[in-house]
């Protein structure tokens, strides 16, 4: 056998070897590499993990580690992790994983009906990196408190209620600093005016919603009572509205689990910052984190000469509204009678 035919042979069997080698390669690289059963799950990469913490956390998902190893190494991600939210699909290859984990993926975050900013820190601490503490601390910040005319009273009517897209890695300052931009957006020239014409600035209006929120779930409804509410503070008489008594009390008693359904004369007498029979004008913050319905009756209101409400026992969720106090005592005793009857104590 001459040389040249050893030379040929050779090159056949190394390119042989090698198209082996290579298909051996493209199938580790393609080839499906999960072991989960769910169409799709979510890996989560918290902020500062290294490339063996990533492997830790994908472990229960990859069916072969070796084969994602090698890709990650040869595309370089075992240098350059990086944290958040990421979706791996059912039968992804190695390539796709790797690729995957470059993607970050955001979170739908949503709040709303929120009676504290403790709470609001608490659900949203739930849905992203930052824990609760941390939001909270963020929102209570001094600087930033004094910088946009807040304090810790009010700072609950910087929150927009709505659904928001935001990486889920996002830290506790841009998430708060994603909210004052919201705010500023929400609060536009039209809106500002509007507030300016019912006597109220957009924290005062807020506030001032967060009541009309709990007076009613029907929205239809809402409008007429911020105009009894409008109606009160310009007459400087005192707002007298039930869900801000229940708000002090719980404030009160530090305990924001009790179920309060009734409010007693002894409990509109109690002295306290929130409590709108003893005084006079808004109380000093939201007792809730009213919605956008509760909003737009503050700034769009009915134009009424009601002064009075209360529940009515004929329209369950809706009430009954007077001009004069007979007419509402009149009503106030049919639900009061009502309600003993149903032996409602607390």
């Amino acid at each position: 056998m001459n040389i040249k035919k050893i030379i040929t042979i050779t090159s056949v069997v190394l390119i042989s070897i090698l198209m082996i080698y290579g298909l051996i390669i493209l199938r580790q690289i393609f080839a499906a590499n999960t072991k989960f059963e769910d169409k799709e799950v979510f890996v989560y990469v918290p902020t500062d993990s290294k490339y063996e913490d990533v492997k830790k956390i994908i472990a229960p998902y990859v069916d072969n580690m070796e084969r994602f190893e090698m890709v990650a190494n040869k595309r370089g991600y075992s240098d350059n992790v990086i944290p958040g939210r990421f979706l791996f699909t059912k039968g992804m290859n190695s390539y796709e994983l790797v690729k995957t984990l470059r993607l970050n993926s955001p979170v739908k975050l949503a709040f709303n009906n929120q009676e504290r900013v403790e709470n609001l820190a608490g659900r949203v601490g739930s849905q992203i990196e930052a824990d609760s503490l941390s939001l909270l601390n963020s929102f209570k910040d001094s600087v930033f408190l004094k910088e946009n005319g807040f304090n810790e009273e009010n700072i609950l009517v910087m929150f927009i209620p709505n659904t928001y897209e935001i990486y889920w890695n996002t830290t506790a300052e841009k998430f708060r600093d994603k909210m004052i931009k919201e705010y500023r957006n929400f609060w536009n020239k039209e809106r500002v005016a509007k507030a300016q014409r019912q006597g109220l600035t957009p924290i005062e209006a807020t506030i001032l919603a967060s009541i009309v929120h709990k007076e009613s779930v029907k929205k239809d409804e809402r409008p007429r009572i911020a105009g009894v509410y409008l109606n009160r503070l310009r007459a400087l008489m005192p707002l007298q509205a039930d869900p801000t008594v229940i708000f002090a009390m719980k404030k009160k008693s530090n305990d924001f689990d009790q179920v309060i359904k009734r409010v007693f004369y002894n409990d509109l007498t109690m002295s306290h910052p929130y409590n709108t029979y003893m005084n006079v004008g808004l109380p000093p913050g939201p007792i809730a984190m009213p919605d956008i319905t509760a909003l737009e009756a503050v700034l769009d209101p009915e134009k009424n000469n009601f002064i009075y409400f209360c529940a009515s026992v004929k329209r369950f969720g809706y009430h009954e509204f007077a001009a004069t106090l007979p007419e509402h005592n009149k009503n106030a005793k049919k639900y009061s009678d009502w309600i003993n009857s149903q032996g409602v104590k607390r």
